[in-house]
């Protein structure tokens, strides 16, 4: 077996992958950035390099900086996790050059499943069902007009190297084309260096149900039943499931077979998913991920099946430890993604410190994080923060526990999905085990997924400032919390605060953004200026495309809180923003 072994990667999957080498009796490398040097994937490794500064393309991206980590440290292997080189086969083939192994696939079957195109053509070759659609990249928009006019609308622009939900664009009539075109390949050029872009058929409302497959270099390739990632914002998973909720036996075989002979269609061998479309009694292929998925956490709960020590047993050469007779399902797991957003502000990137950090425990819960009190979430990474893990005998008994998971899990100030999480598994789509997409892309429903607003209200004028306090009050033995809102001076004389005395603080109600019909637009999140759409003197109707923020790897429109001219632009193309700045006035 490995004696040493990198990890190229940050965060939880980098936490993750040094847990099972430390079982393993492995030696773990980890690699950081400038901005990561105290982040808790380099404390969980046996030893760490810094790699460059915080920007990607100049660490975690760099394959020369991460084989040099290699030779300064004596590793043999590479364990890519999720995201960043894990599925480039650039890096693959280098990685071999350098005689390094790679934890992963063969370069050739990343190569054919991360060209979407080439995954399509090869697929349809072998039989396995796919989305109506091109299987050659459009050259241009006219192509892309003759490509969706084939497959008929609604249509998917879809990246040809895209992955994560990056590079995925709908248009729903022709008349949406063009700009779902060019914002397909623009964020493809982007995140894959590759602006190359085809078009499929969009199918509306299917489940997305993904197959987990486990393949060895000795032929033997088995699947780990599926799951259900439905659950999507911006076609990107924040709740997973398996099995899935509508997945009957008969189905379950017969997507199986798919996802094993996709595998060996490529000459695979790892892990890897096999992505599809579950669209009534139909299934269509729609790609592979040809690396562990985030998400692989709720078929370990169901299967007990530790998908990346046998990650890591296949790079070295051995034999899958399980066959397709050994696999059995029990219960039922569900895995809720803590990303730094604020879902009631359609899901707007919320970077920012955490000061207390909490998790929850007991009876069928996980959490795999990558935070700890005293960490920052910067901007210049994924959103994700944690993933919290249940399971329990059944989806009904699953959703219970999640929910009291949840209910423990405390980080602040930083904002999480947390609150949108506990508002969704409340509901009756939930529970009907329906895809919730007319939830997702309601913005008057995600409204009532905010955090409870504790805030006091700024004083009128002339009135006293007023301060809140938490109390322990006990009646009759029964105890109670109770907050007291007071005038700062002489406030609740002769009172005990709860847990000990400090002084009682002002708390100030949060911005709104631009809201409330003031003529000032604020910048609801930090980031930096991608696109801008007005200029002054320009009439503009509620709700009309202000500008485009780019901030943890999304792309985040923002439109206008009010009709109106605009009287003033305070920001250009390239700014950095934070959180409150203003960007337009509009009066």
């Amino acid at each position: 077996m490995f004696s040493k072994i990198l990890i190229a990667n940050r965060g939880e999957i980098a936490i993750r992958v040094a847990r099972a080498c430390k079982e393993m009796g492995i030696t773990s490398v980890a690699v950081y950035s400038e901005a990561d040097r105290d982040a808790p994937h380099v404390k969980a490794c046996d030893e760490a390099f810094l790699i460059g500064p915080a920007v990607p393309a100049e660490s975690y991206l760099s394959i020369e900086k991460i084989i040099q980590a290699c030779r300064d440290s004596g590793a043999e292997a590479v364990h890519p996790g999720y995201g960043f080189l894990a599925e480039n086969a650039e890096f693959a083939r280098a990685l071999d050059e350098a005689g390094i192994n790679f934890i992963g696939p063969p370069a050739s079957a990343i190569d054919a499943m991360g060209s979407k195109t080439m995954a399509r053509e090869v697929m349809e070759k072998a039989g396995v069902p796919i989305v109506p659609g091109a299987t050659e990249p459009a050259k241009d928009l006219d192509e892309a007009k003759a490509q969706a006019e084939a497959a008929g609308y609604p249509v998917a622009c879809k990246a040809v190297g895209g992955g994560g939900g990056k590079g995925f664009r709908v248009a729903m009539s022709p008349d949406e084309l063009q700009e779902a075109f060019e914002g397909s390949a623009r964020e493809g050029e982007k995140f894959f260096s590759d602006d190359r872009v085809y078009v499929e058929r969009y199918l509306e409302d299917p489940r997305h149900v993904e197959v987990q497959v486990l393949a060895d270099k000795h032929g033997n390739v088995i699947h780990l039943a599926e799951r259900d990632c439905s659950i999507q914002r911006r076609h990107q998973k924040v709740i997973e499931e398996a099995p899935g909720p509508h997945v009957d036996e008969e189905m379950r075989e017969r997507i199986g077979k798919i996802a094993t002979d996709a595998a060996r269609a490529v000459g695979y061998f790892s892990a890897g998913t096999i992505e599809g479309m579950q669209h009534g009694d139909e299934y269509f292929f729609l790609e592979m991920n040809t690396r562990v998925q985030v998400e692989h956490c709720v078929t370990e709960m169901i299967t007990g099946v530790d998908i990346v020590r046998e990650q890591i047993k296949i790079a070295y050469g051995e034999e899958l430890s399980i066959s397709q007779e050994d696999v059995e399902i029990d219960g039922w797991a569900i895995e809720c993604r803590i990303n730094a957003e604020k879902a009631d502000k359609n899901f707007a990137p919320s970077p920012g410190p955490i000061d207390v950090y909490n998790e929850p425990s007991g009876p069928g819960v996980r959490v795999d994080s990558g935070v700890k009190a005293g960490s920052e979430v910067t901007p210049m990474y994924d959103p994700m923060v944690a993933k919290l893990i249940v399971w329990d005998k059944d989806r009904e008994s699953a959703t219970k526990r999640m929910l009291r998971a949840l209910d423990e899990y405390e980080i602040a100030p930083l904002s999480t999905l947390i609150p949108f999480h506990k508002t969704i598994l409340r509901t009756e789509q939930w529970a009907r085990g329906e895809t919730c997409r007319e939830l997702m892309e309601d913005k008057k429903w995600l409204k009532t997924t905010a955090p409870e607003d504790n805030s006091i209200p700024e004083p009128a004028e002339g009135e006293a400032e007023k301060v809140a306090r938490d109390y322990l009050v006990e009646v009759s033995g029964k105890r109670f919390d109770v907050k007291v809102i007071g005038e700062a001076t002489g406030f609740a004389a002769g009172a005990a605060p709860a847990g000990g005395g400090p002084k009682p603080k002002r708390e100030k109600k949060a911005g709104g953004g631009g809201g409330g019909g003031g003529p000032v637009l604020d910048s609801p999140l930090q980031g930096s200026i991608f696109k801008l759409e007005v200029e002054e003197g320009a009439e503009v109707a509620e709700g009309d495309l202000i500008c485009v923020i780019e901030a943890m790897k999304m792309e985040n429109e923002i439109t206008a809180h009010k009709d109106g001219k605009v009287t003033k632009v305070s920001i250009s193309v390239g700014d950095a923003v934070a959180s409150g700045d203003p960007l337009v006035t509009i009066e």
